[in-house]
């Protein structure tokens, strides 16, 4: 099960890359921005040995320091088991990398591709056979909905599904701090 939501969360981010132009570098920019706060809903594993199993999400999204990105921080919860969850997505030449939790060298999974276009993002995720997406969009200022798909022989199949609620705004949450 710790797998599957450790594919929930890298998330919280089509196998594929994008040209890092000054035209993506803004739109990607403004994404980034957009997903930064505190996150939280319900999450369901839709297929596979754990199907139907519901979890909830609390998230803190934050821009990267450094580079073009993010890092989402936080844990899911089943009953009363909690799991800590990290991912870090950043711009790496012509698309994007990073890790869920501690890569695919350790539990996690690397991220190995990905591209901004509007108000989503795609990102490719590899751990050793295992490949697979997952795909983070914003519905509106507030609202952000989030698909792990695996692949199995040549299709992508829907694993995770998630939908989180902003729970607090930028200003909101430095405020509470």
């Amino acid at each position: 099960m710790s797998r599957l939501m450790s594919l929930g969360l890298a998330a919280s981010l089509a196998v594929g890359s994008v040209a890092a132009t000054p035209a993506f570098a803004d739109q990607d920019e403004k994404f980034f921005r957009q997903v930064v706060g505190q996150w939280s809903g319900p999450g369901e594993v839709v297929a596979g040995k754990y199907k139907g199993t519901k979890f909830v999400c609390n998230f803190d999204g934050l821009a990267h320091p450094k580079s073009t990105g993010m890092t989402l921080d936080g844990s899911c919860r089943v009953g009363l088991f909690a799991q800590p969850m990290r991912a870090e997505v950043v711009r790496a030449g012509r698309g994007y990398r990073g890790a869920f939790q501690d890569g695919a060298a350790g539990k996690g999974l690397d991220i190995v591709s990905g591209e901004v276009n509007g108000n989503r993002m795609v990102v490719g995720l590899d751990r050793k056979q295992l490949k697979g997406a997952m795909v983070a969009r914003l519905a509106d200022h507030d609202t952000m909905a989030i698909t792990v798909s695996v692949r199995v022989a040549s299709e992508l199949v829907p694993v995770i599904g998630m939908n989180l609620k902003r729970s607090a705004s930028v200003k909101e949450s430095k405020l509470s701090r």
